[in-house]
């Protein structure tokens, strides 16, 4: 699966999704993963998305995986990534040397980029050393 989020492509909620989906079937995903055997060690997964205004262009999907971030740290730098890959496709001007907060605004004031998201997971390592996966994933349904 390449990191394109397909023209027309709509998002749906996990919910909904899971109705749509049977079980064994095989669909494509972006995914992140991470996993620690290491006690209280901080993981976390996360895919951005970033979504263009005209619905038949096609978006950025970016995966992220790291030891000692929050959810908001993995999510932000996911979306970031996802958002600046579209926003440089697209030929919206940014200074890369801004944070995340002030080039999203950009990014949104061009009214080029509709919206940005992630879905992230963060977990401690488990205090007795048993292995802790976490799982980031963007399910695309036919």
């Amino acid at each position: 699966m390449s990191s394109i989020f397909p023209p027309n492509c709509k998002i749906v909620s996990k919910t909904q999704g899971v109705k749509e989906i049977q079980p064994g079937q095989i669909v494509f995903c972006v995914m992140s993963t991470n996993s620690t055997n290491e006690p209280n060690r901080m993981i976390s997964t996360s895919v951005g998305l970033a979504v263009p205004a005209e619905p038949n262009h096609y978006g950025y999907l970016s995966e992220h995986h790291a030891n000692g971030e929050t959810d908001e740290i993995s999510g932000d730098y996911a979306e970031d990534l996802a958002a600046t890959m579209l926003a440089s496709t697209l030929g919206i001007e940014f200074d890369s040397e801004k944070n995340y907060d002030e080039r999203k605004e950009i990014y949104r004031m061009s009214g080029k980029i509709v919206k940005s998201r992630n879905t992230t997971q963060s977990a401690r390592g488990d205090k007795r050393g048993l292995w802790s996966t976490v799982v980031s994933a963007a399910v695309f349904l036919p």
